[in-house]
C-alpha cells in the first residue's frame, strides 16, 4: 500500500509509504491521504493524528511529477467541485490536533503538508525546501498562502522565490518546527506528544484549534466574540464538567468527547 492508515488508542497514524520514491505523492497517494483526513475529521475514535513518511530518508518529496505529467486533465466543471478529494492543506477543516513526524526530506508538497499540521517534530537530518519555482510551477495547496503566516517575511520569500533549503536546526530557529530529535527518537517523541494531547479535553482542544486558526482572518473584536460564543457552548459539555470535578477530587479526568 502506498498510504498506510491505522488507528490505535485514539491516535490515527498516516504513513506515506513510497520510500523508494522519497515518499513522493502520486494520484493514488493523494486519494488515500484525502480519505485518511476525512476519517480523522469524522471518526469519533480519533482524537489526534500523526503524519509521517516510511523509512528514514524522506517525509515526502511532494507531488510525483512523473506521474502527474501523465494525469488526465479534469473536466472544466470540476473547478467548482471545491470539496472533491479535499486535503488537510487545501482547506479541509480538521480541528483535531495533527502532529508531523518529519523523518528526512520535506520538499515542495511536503512543505505545504507540513504547513497544515499543528505540532512538528523533525529528525536531525531533516531538510525543508519549497522547490516548485525551480520546476516552473507554484507551491499550491496553500504553499503561497501559509508561508508568510508561519515564517518571517524575508525567510518565507527566500524559500518561495529562490527555493532555499533549510536544515532542521534552521527550521527550528525560525519557528517552523517545534523540536529536533535523533531519528531513533522521532516516532517515540511524536507518540508521547499524542498521548499528552489525549490527556487534555478533546472538545476543548478542537475548540482552541479552530479559534486560533479562524482568528488569523478575523478582526480582534470579532475573534473575541467568537471565542465567547464557543466558550458558552463548551461549558454545556460533559467534558467541561468532568475537568473541574476531577481536579477537585484530585484524580485524572476521564474525558469522553461529549
Amino acid at each position: 500500500m502506498k498510504l498506510i492508515y491505522e488507528v490505535k488508542d485514539k491516535v490515527a497514524y498516516i504513513t506515506i509509504n513510497r520510500p523508494e520514491a522519497m515518499n513522493a505523492m502520486d494520484p493514488e497517494v493523494y486519494e488515500g491521504i484525502s480519505r485518511a483526513w476525512v476519517d480523522v475529521r469524522d471518526n469519533p475514535d480519533v482524537w489526534v493524528a500523526i503524519v509521517t513518511g516510511a523509512g528514514q530518508k524522506a517525509f515526502t518529496a511532494g507531488a510525483d511529477l512523473k506521474s502527474m505529467s501523465k494525469r488526465v486533465p479534469p473536466e472544466k466543471a470540476d473547478f467548482w467541485l471545491t470539496q472533491k478529494d479535499m486535503l488537510l492543506n487545501r482547506g479541509l477543516e480538521v480541528w483535531k490536533p495533527v502532529i508531523a513526524a518529519v523523518n528526512g526530506y520535506c520538499l515542495a508538497g511536503g512543505m505545504t503538508l507540513l504547513f497544515g499540521t499543528d505540532i512538528r517534530i523533525a529528525a536531525e537530518h531533516a531538510v525543508f525546501e519549497i522547490s516548485e519555482v525551480k520546476r516552473g510551477i507554484l507551491p499550491g495547496n496553500g504553499g503561497t498562502q501559509r508561508a508568510l503566516r508561519q515564517l518571517p517575511y524575508a525567510v518565507a520569500m527566500e524559500l518561495l522565490l529562490l527555493g532555499r533549503r533549510l536544515t532542521a536546526q534552521e527550521a527550528l530557529s525560525y519557528g517552523l518546527i517545534n523540536k529536533v530529535v535523533p531519528m531513533a527518537e522521532l516516532m517515540p517523541s511524536a507518540e508521547q506528544c499524542a498521548r499528552q494531547l489525549c490527556e487534555n479535553g478533546p472538545l476543548a482542544l478542537r475548540a482552541i484549534k479552530e479559534l486560533a486558526i479562524r482568528s488569523q482572518s478575523l478582526p480582534l473584536e470579532q475573534g473575541i466574540r467568537l471565542e465567547q460564543s464557543v466558550q458558552e457552548f463548551l461549558r454545556t459539555t460533559e467534558d467541561a464538567k468532568e475537568g473541574p470535578r476531577a481536579f477537585a477530587e484530585k484524580r485524572k479526568p476521564t474525558y469522553k468527547a461529549r
